[in-house]
């Protein structure tokens, strides 16, 4: 039996903030007591563009702790964690999502955030309200992409950093305004300072974006068992579906891949409806297409979209970003 459980977090202000939501929840669904056990990551102490990072930079000193059992479970930001055709089925035939050959298994999915992302603009300006020619903060090529294909010469500067520098960088008028992640806001507690919330349809997500990962060992029967009360089925299958497009396109979290699945009721029961898209850096080729399918079918709605994106030439863009 545990004492206290020891909580593996980056020490950025959003990944405390994110990992005190989960231990607030473990302790008032658990009653356990946990400690935030703080770990600096490669991606931590670089300062180079994150599309020169690399797969998994912010995670994998997270993944080494918990192997050396230096700590007991530990939450990422589910976008960061590295793609594996081998996610699958979870502990026990249960459906949570898991990494197998590891030794660490996914144990939860919390509920997700709003996973759109979120302008922040000079004097509250929404983005097609800015000039052409104005600077826009952000390193993601996926957004980069999608902002290039608007046509409005609108130019993106690299921009790393934490939310508060990002921010910064806007209010002193270094940039015309910087794109975020909402999710990262709202649980900063700092959502009312987006001047636009972007619309799929204009900005589509990174896949996973807005959801968390909660991984412990995958044998550590009594802490899958308890870190299962955290687990949202609804979340845990967009995600799903998601991460299976983005591990069929054979694309890491920072190509120029976006995807987004919704939950809604069908004729059927509970339907998931994923879009995803493809795009060249420069905005000039995407290819955006959906599918839908029963929760049961996440993984597979998300590899048969992934194939219908190849046949519409994704493989040649992804090619040329590899």
């Amino acid at each position: 039996m545990y004492g206290k459980l020891r909580l593996g977090t980056r020490g950025s202000a959003l990944a405390m903030a994110q990992s005190g939501l989960v231990a607030a929840a473990v302790r008032a669904k658990t009653g356990r007591e946990v400690e935030l056990v703080e770990i600096s990551t490669a991606g931590d102490r670089s300062s180079a563009p994150i599309a020169n990072l690399g797969v998994g930079v912010f995670v994998s000193a997270l993944r080494d702790a918990l192997a050396a059992k230096e700590i007991d479970f530990a939450v990422h930001s589910y976008k960061d964690l590295p793609t594996s055709a081998q996610e699958g089925p979870g502990p026990r035939g249960s459906t949570t999502p898991r990494t197998f050959g590891d030794g660490l298994c996914i144990a939860a999915v919390p509920p997700r955030e709003d996973p759109r992302d979120a302008l922040v603009a000079r004097d509250g300006l929404t983005l097609t309200e800015l000039s052409e020619g104005a600077r826009i903060g952000t390193g993601a090529i996926r957004r980069i992409a999608q902002i290039a294909a608007l046509g409005r010469n609108l130019k993106c500067v690299p921009i790393r950093g934490n939310v508060d520098t990002r921010l910064r960088k806007v209010a002193q008028g270094e940039l015309d305004g910087v794109i975020l992640a909402r999710a990262g806001l709202s649980r900063l507690g700092r959502a009312a300072e987006a001047t636009e919330i972007l619309d799929p349809m204009l900005m589509l997500p990174a896949p996973a974006q807005g959801a968390l990962a909660v991984e412990c060992r995958e044998d550590d029967d009594e802490l899958i068992e308890l870190l299962a009360a955290l687990d949202d089925p609804g979340t845990r299958a967009a995600v799903t579906a998601e991460r299976a497009l983005l591990a069929q396109l054979e694309a890491g979290c920072s190509a120029p891949v976006a995807a987004l699945a919704e939950i809604a009721e069908g004729d059927s029961g509970l339907e998931i409806y994923l879009r995803g898209a493809v795009f060249s850096p420069d905005g000039r080729f995407g290819v955006r297409l959906s599918r839908t399918g029963t929760l049961a079918e996440a993984g597979q709605v998300g590899r048969l979209l992934a194939t219908d994106l190849l046949a519409e030439g994704a493989d040649s863009v992804l090619g040329s970003t590899a």
